[in-house]
């Protein structure tokens, strides 16, 4: 018997009932479905300083906030599942206990045999690290009859596995249920000579603990990337088109901005004075900033970063332009403020605290958090008209003039003859004033840091 012919638009219908089916952002495989259905996105993640953890002011972390705006975008709330480290979370993918692995995670051959890679969201390289005054190795030959360790399962065990290839005494210490973090520790205490770690871990770790050296580059650039499923092409279609919008908005270069924008500002030998200076020198002045800091709406902590950069705590301080005290106040504006005493240091931090809240308020309203204590820091070092000169400037260049990333990109141009000569307050050093904001930022994240690492935790108070 032969089979009926079918009529040339039921297969026309039948096809299109077929690309329907193929997620175009709900999808085919159906995942993005039952995503929304349950209205949560469960990520698997772990701890660290690049990824995950508990902040000042609640959950924070790169991972985190992006998972968290791929969640919203699907209408959802996005549930953290917090793991020891990356073999326990892709395991647990695999077992279908987590929607997405999102965790620092290297796009890797091995990798995607077992899982579904998503878009990269952010380049990295791997690097050595030991610590100074130790081990100095210059090339992976060098590595050989050093004390090296790694995180099991990471990418740098693949790589080290290359390397062998051709430097066949090369050998490692491949750690279990430790991570890459820890690592670094242990390099600082010096239980080991060196270990692997990817740049952006590094960046901020080395601010922790300055001891620690990056010898050289291990790898080229890598991509980082999310995990899901095999077969989850409705979600991985989800995240590609939600990743392209979040880019293009300027939401992924705020994202880095906000964790990473400081961190290029890294000084081994005034990190290391500062560190010291937190328990030696701020104390006196702590309940004066917390004051001012409650009276002004501001972190305390912040105004004590700030202070440091001013001062370095010396309430005494003076510079050859006249500025004085602890927040180095001109004349005028103590004047203008009411600061009968410059040298007096609840003076001086009153005074500071109340003209960075001045400056903050006379800010555009369009101007949120936190670019707006960026932006108003910066007044406080260059001017509110330079401010407002870099925000027209801005905006002439086709650039954010609410975002404090672009503003940084534009105030240097402010000492560039064709572009002062058309602003309105002409000449201005933006090169200093992004300056003084990077370290500031710097100074406050080793501080609250620094603080709740300190014994006495019940009175490491946040902003």
């Amino acid at each position: 018997m032969k089979p009926a012919l079918r009529h040339p638009l039921l297969s026309i219908l039948a096809a299109l009932l077929l690309l329907g089916g193929c997620d175009s952002g709900s999808s085919g495989d159906g995942r993005v479905g039952q995503i929304r259905a349950r209205g949560e996105l469960v990520v698997l993640t772990r701890n660290a300083p690049t990824i995950y953890y508990v902040g000042q002011h609640g959950l924070a972390g790169p991972e985190h906030d992006m998972a968290v705006a791929f969640g919203r975008s699907l209408g959802v709330k996005t549930r953290f599942v917090v793991l020891d480290d990356i073999d326990d979370i892709l395991t647990a993918l695999a077992q279908g206990k987590g929607d997405i692995a999102a965790a620092g995670l290297a796009d890797i051959p091995q990798r995607r045999k077992r899982f579904l890679a998503g878009p990269m969201y952010q380049k990295v390289r791997q690097q050595v690290v030991c610590r100074r005054g130790g081990a100095r190795p210059k090339t992976a030959a060098d590595l050989v009859g050093l004390r090296l360790a790694v995180a099991a399962r990471s990418s740098y065990v693949r790589r080290l596995q290359q390397l062998k290839q051709r430097l066949p005494d090369l050998s490692w210490e491949t750690v279990a249920d430790v991570d890459t973090e820890e690592l670094l520790v242990r390099v600082w205490q010096r239980k080991i000579d060196c270990t692997v770690a990817d740049s952006n871990i590094v960046a901020v770790n080395r601010r922790y603990h300055p001891e620690l050296a990056v010898r050289f580059d291990l790898s080229e650039p890598q991509e980082l990337v999310w995990y899901m499923p095999t077969g989850a092409t409705g979600l991985r279609h989800a995240v590609q088109s939600w990743l392209s919008d979040y880019r293009r908005s300027g939401d992924l270069a705020d994202l880095f901005e906000r964790y990473y924008g400081f961190i290029n500002v890294f000084d081994y030998v005034d990190t290391r004075k500062y560190l010291r200076r937190i328990h030696s020198r701020l104390p006196p002045f702590r309940a004066m900033f917390e004051r001012a800091g409650k009276r002004f709406g501001l972190p305390w902590t912040l105004l004590a970063a700030q202070a440091y950069q001013e001062s370095h705590w010396n309430s005494t301080a003076t510079s050859p332009t006249g500025v004085r005290g602890i927040m180095m106040l001109t004349r005028d504006t103590a004047r203008e403020l009411g600061i009968k005493d410059r040298l007096h240091p609840q003076q001086s931090i009153v005074g500071g605290a109340h003209y960075l809240s001045d400056m903050r308020a006379r800010l555009d309203e369009t101007i949120h958090e936190p670019d707006r204590t960026w932006v108003a820091l910066a007044a406080y070092n260059i001017g509110l008209g330079h401010i407002r000169d870099a925000r027209d400037l801005a905006a002439r260049l086709g650039k954010d003039p609410d975002s404090w990333h672009d503003l940084k990109e534009v105030l240097p141009l402010l000492s560039q003859r064709r572009y002062y000569r058309s602003l309105n307050s002409g000449y201005g050093r933006g090169e200093e004033a992004v300056r003084y904001v990077s370290r500031i930022r710097n100074f406050h994240d080793l501080l609250v840091r620094e603080l709740h690492l300190s014994p006495d935790r019940s009175t490491a108070a946040g902003g």
